[in-house]
């Protein structure tokens, strides 16, 4: 059977959909249920909410809760209810149709941006009558609602910031480009690690980073002690501009990458991998700027522009040296950030191409909150007493 969406077909949308975990599918099921009846009253009431008209046909009348049970957990609904007695949704009497139905519409929303055009015929298949394209907004709204809320929470006291970025494809006015996921990871005063922010833009430019920067410390941002991230231009400008006093480290894995790049012959690749291992695993930082002494003088004799890059180079990555000891193994590189963008690719990957921005900025959202739910709800990340105590001695 071929679903009529782009050439996918339904079986390969289960498929991508079972990779999806089920809280974050609950949550949204309950809102497009809940959705869906409230359309369906209408219809029956032949009349809006506070809308006068000679057709109505019935009043409403509150709504009754309603547990419904399905294979993403159990749903918190809210019935709506008529004077008459005589309405109840018809998407609540066709049980497992019903929830089939619903997943692929969640899938589409999930998968490929909430299109009016393309949901509607599910939404339609679901309750047996014509959704018009207002009404599918309308449900399309109240998801970007709840993911906005998210986009918005306060923030707080965050002393190490990780930020980073992944691009993805997407259709821009008619033509595919690479655009900017921009993200922000955050260990709070608890040592537990959240997702602070998500934002879609065309670039890594200045001016984006700039703007997802301010929008941080506009949701109350504060108390941040060290930012990780690689040597971005855009973003070492933007994270001068809003975090100025605030020490830098540069991602130890990226200046390892970076260092190959300067190297003026193969043979020298394996050595000053060896060295920048050799300094960055000193036990002290003042045995790591020796290493570095040594280094410089050994690479300003074999290659000169490497030393020379070097020397500007590796000092912004021995920032974390100024942190407790327990907590250096996870300052000196960007690999949280990293990690969250590798799980994030599982999901982006099955789509391949979004249709537009607000579609992956939906995604995004929703992997997000789903991940920092998580986080907040484990095990502590790094033990913050350490900070502390580093601070007060």
């Amino acid at each position: 059977m071929t679903y009529p969406f782009d050439g996918i077909t339904i079986e390969r949308m289960i498929e991508a959909f079972e990779q999806i975990e089920d809280e974050p599918v609950r949550r949204m099921m309950e809102i497009v249920f809940n959705s869906l009846m409230l359309v369906e009253r209408e219809r029956h009431n032949k009349a809006g909410i506070y809308e006068r008209t000679l057709d109505r046909t019935d009043h409403s009348n509150g709504f009754k809760p309603k547990k419904l049970k399905t294979r993403v957990g159990i749903l918190d609904l809210k019935v709506p209810q008529t004077r008459s007695g005589q309405f109840y949704p018809k998407c609540l009497e066709k049980g497992s149709r019903t929830e089939r139905a619903l997943r692929l519409a969640v899938a589409e929303m999930y998968l490929h941006g909430v299109s009016t055009r393309k949901v509607r015929h599910i939404l339609g298949e679901m309750a047996e009558m014509e959704i018009s394209s207002s009404e599918v907004s309308r449900c399309t709204k109240l998801l970007d609602e709840e993911f906005q809320k998210w986009r918005s929470r306060p923030i707080g006291c965050i002393p190490y910031l990780f930020v980073d970025a992944r691009y993805e494809k997407v259709r821009v006015e008619g033509v595919v480009r690479d655009v900017a996921l921009l993200n922000a990871i955050g260990i709070d005063t608890e040592g537990k690690r959240l997702v602070l922010g998500v934002s879609v833009s065309l670039s890594e430019a200045e001016v984006h980073w700039n703007c997802f920067l301010s929008s941080l410390r506009e949701r109350g941002l504060h108390g941040v002690q060290l930012i990780v991230s690689d040597d971005h231009q855009g973003l070492g400008n933007a994270r001068k501009r809003n975090f100025g006093s605030v020490p830098w480290q540069r991602c130890l894995f990226h200046l390892q990458q970076n260092a190959q790049h300067h190297c003026s012959k193969q043979a020298h690749r394996k050595l000053i991998a060896q060295d920048i291992r050799d300094i960055t695993n000193a036990s002290k930082k003042s045995l790591a700027e020796e290493l570095l002494k040594s280094a410089l003088k050994k690479w300003s004799e074999k290659d000169a522009h490497l030393a020379s890059w070097l020397e500007q180079a590796l000092p912004e990555s021995l920032t974390f040296y100024n942190f407790p000891k327990e907590h250096r193994k996870r300052l000196r590189t960007n690999n949280s950030a990293e990690r969250y963008n590798r799980e994030l690719a599982r999901r982006t990957n099955v789509v391949t191409l979004f249709p537009n921005e607000s579609s992956l900025l939906r995604l995004a959202t929703a992997q997000a909150s789903e991940i920092s739910d998580d986080w907040e709800t484990g095990r502590q990340y790094l033990n913050m007493n350490l900070l502390i105590q580093d601070e007060e001695i």
